[in-house]
């Protein structure tokens, strides 16, 4: 592996994802996140090789929180890399109940929370990776990489990882 073969994986890395992945957060006002299913596609189209692994499970007020460990395989040096993420979910309680109040928790809430921090929490270690897993979407200074490689790419270069078609032949 050459200096210039990382900083090639790091353009691709840094490359924006497409607008039309993007979706506006349902629940917070001006949030902008990437659907857990594309993160997993790019994952799996970049890295090949990738898993998860729970590093705890708790409960925060009334919010259940997950602390998860993306492990990675790098395309250059077939070392297993990783990133910690965390991410959490609010308990459903009864209409008018206190946000604390555990005896108006929903039946259901775990069942629903729970597996939402989890991919809260996958998104936020893969975002570490870089752009194209969501890192800058909500943040008003960004850094171009395009660099690195020593000479401007265009995104469509990299369009093929983003290719729709692809990703519809996978499912």
């Amino acid at each position: 592996m050459t200096k210039a073969d990382q900083n090639d994986l790091n353009v691709i890395l840094n490359v924006e994802p497409p607008k039309e992945w993007v979706k506006q957060h349902p629940f917070a006002k001006n949030v902008k996140y990437l659907p857990i299913e594309r993160i997993e596609y790019l994952l799996t189209r970049i890295f090949l090789k990738w898993f998860v692994e729970i590093r705890s499970t708790q409960i925060a007020a009334n919010s259940i929180v997950v602390t998860v460990r993306l492990y990675y395989q790098d395309v250059l040096t077939k070392e297993m890399l990783w990133q910690d993420g965390i991410g959490a979910a609010p308990l459903q309680t009864d209409k008018g109940a206190g946000a604390v109040d555990f005896n108006a928790i929903k039946s259901d809430a775990v069942m629903k929370a729970a597996p939402a921090a989890e991919s809260y929490a996958i998104k936020d270690a893969a975002e570490k990776i870089g752009k194209i897993f969501g890192k800058d979407l909500n943040r008003a200074d960004k850094i171009m990489y395009d660099h690195l490689a020593g000479s401007v790419r265009k995104a469509d270069e990299h369009a093929e990882i983003f290719d729709e078609q692809l990703i519809n032949e996978t499912k």
